[in-house]
């Protein structure tokens, strides 16, 4: 499965996830996205890949991180 494949299969798999509140469960689906795709260019961090810039699947996982912070509450963040 390529970047853009497994973004597709992600964003299908936790659209329905993250509308119900389960910003842990999508946090940590991408988390596993990415970790595949360090795993499949045989790289251990996205810093060191050629594709970071603009990387759709990268971009998703900020996205979690942020949401899964802030509970889906924009401009908040709950650090406990």
């Amino acid at each position: 499965m390529n970047e853009t494949e497994n973004t597709q299969a992600f964003n299908a798999q936790t659209t329905e996830l993250g509308q119900n509140g389960n910003f842990e469960e999508v946090l940590q689906e991408k988390i596993n996205l990415l970790q595949q795709c360090q795993r499949n260019k045989s790289l251990t961090t996205c810093s060191l890949c050629e594709s970071l810039i603009g990387c759709k699947l990268r971009n998703e996982y900020v996205k979690a991180v942020y949401e899964s912070m802030s509970k889906g509450q924009h401009g908040d963040f709950d650090f406990n």
